[in-house]
């Protein structure tokens, strides 16, 4: 029986990857680097900005914080007036009719997942931050600790992602989970184990 939904935030409950993109591409053409929508995909999507600035740049301390902080301080700029992908206001209207539980698991930094709440004027009853619970996604701790919170099972829980490495996380707890499009292939979420994949939550309400 479902009893909860658990939403990724970038790319997921809005369309944030263009001003993700823009935001890393500013912060990383003083060294060099072009960042295109490929780019983006291959090495910036869905991973944890210190993981992203030491691969790209060998980075760490405290200039890669200093560069994390100016990216994130620039997207913040970008994100105002965010409209919620379609669909989604009418499944949490129809997740609240039907009793559900839900939740946020993001990679983002705290203060750019406050930020988009806001913006989007949304505020889950659960918000789990892979920077707080010590592992990010791919890996599944993330949605193990939401569901502890939670206090579901995998399999009474949905799952939305929008990247390959957050379908994975969410797959790895168990979870059934299912693939937006908003930045990544259809092949690549269905090769990471999303058992479908919709355009945007329109699609997506028969689940319920």
């Amino acid at each position: 029986m479902l009893k909860a939904l658990l939403f990724d935030l970038d790319g997921t409950l809005a369309d944030t990857d263009p001003l993700h993109l823009l935001a890393w591409r500013e912060a990383l053409a003083p060294y060099g680097l072009e960042v295109d929508p490929a780019f983006y995909r291959a090495r910036i999507s869905g991973r944890l900005n210190p993981e992203i600035v030491r691969d790209l740049l060998g980075l760490e301390g405290v200039e890669a914080a200093r560069l994390i902080a100016a990216k994130e301080a620039r997207f913040r700029e970008l994100a105002r007036g965010l409209k919620p992908t379609p669909g989604l206001p009418e499944l949490l209207a129809k997740a609240k009719e039907k009793g559900l539980l839900w939740g946020v698991v993001t990679n983002a930094p705290k203060e750019n997942a406050l930020h988009v709440l806001k913006a989007l004027g949304l505020r889950p009853p659960l918000l789990v931050l892979a920077e707080e619970v010590g592992r990010g996604k791919p890996d599944p701790l993330p949605y193990r600790v939401a569901l502890r919170r939670l206090g579901v099972a995998p399999e009474e829980a949905l799952a939305f992602e929008d990247s390959p490495s957050g379908v994975k996380s969410a797959v790895g707890a168990g979870i059934p989970t299912y693939g937006l499009l908003t930045g990544h292939e259809a092949e690549a979420l269905r090769e990471a184990g999303a058992r479908g994949v919709f355009r945007d939550f329109r699609e997506a309400l028969g689940l319920l």
